[in-house]
């Protein structure tokens, strides 16, 4: 496995981007290259063409795997008023856009779902990384806080 750095919170809304753009990362820079549709002449494009090993292409979820990602939330979801309401939205024609209309009439389920949907694409991007033989620098790393003193916390970020 080989250490990479990289900015792992960019990566995941790259990952989670429903822009219709290719996003590459380059595997010895760890930056990323976003090709322009319009342009398939482009010199990123030519980057990745001349050397497609330094390259690979950052997966961008579809529709399905957001659904999912929603559906596992609501096993997570004890509110008798939000599960229906949510479940419904899931089924409808445009399941994504009515999820996020229905979840805004529940301010601390919305809290949930953030944090929530945030932990389910870090695991995706660290599973994809892994997948690729990587794994990002420890510093890049999210510290994860909760149950920490804030005293403690405090003395952390200052020797950060």
């Amino acid at each position: 496995m080989r250490t990479f750095t990289l900015d792992l919170d960019a990566l995941v809304q790259l990952i989670n981007g429903r822009e219709q753009q290719e996003n590459w990362l380059d595997l010895e820079s760890g930056s990323v290259l976003t090709l322009p549709a319009e342009d398939p002449y482009s010199d990123e494009r030519q980057q990745v063409e001349l050397d497609p090993d330094r390259y690979t292409q950052i997966p961008n979820l579809d529709v399905m795997q957001r659904v999912a990602i929603r559906e596992s939330f609501l096993f997570t979801l004890d509110d008798p008023h939000a599960h229906p309401l949510l479940s419904a939205a899931l089924t409808g024609r445009k399941p994504l856009r009515a999820f996020d209309y229905e979840i805004e009439a529940f301010a601390t389920i919305r809290e949930q779902w953030q944090a929530y949907e945030l932990k389910q694409l870090r695991e995706y991007a660290l599973n994809w990384l892994y997948e690729l033989g990587l794994e990002p620098a420890p510093d890049k790393l999210p510290l994860d806080t909760r149950g920490i003193p804030k005293d403690i916390l405090r003395r952390l970020n200052k020797h950060a």
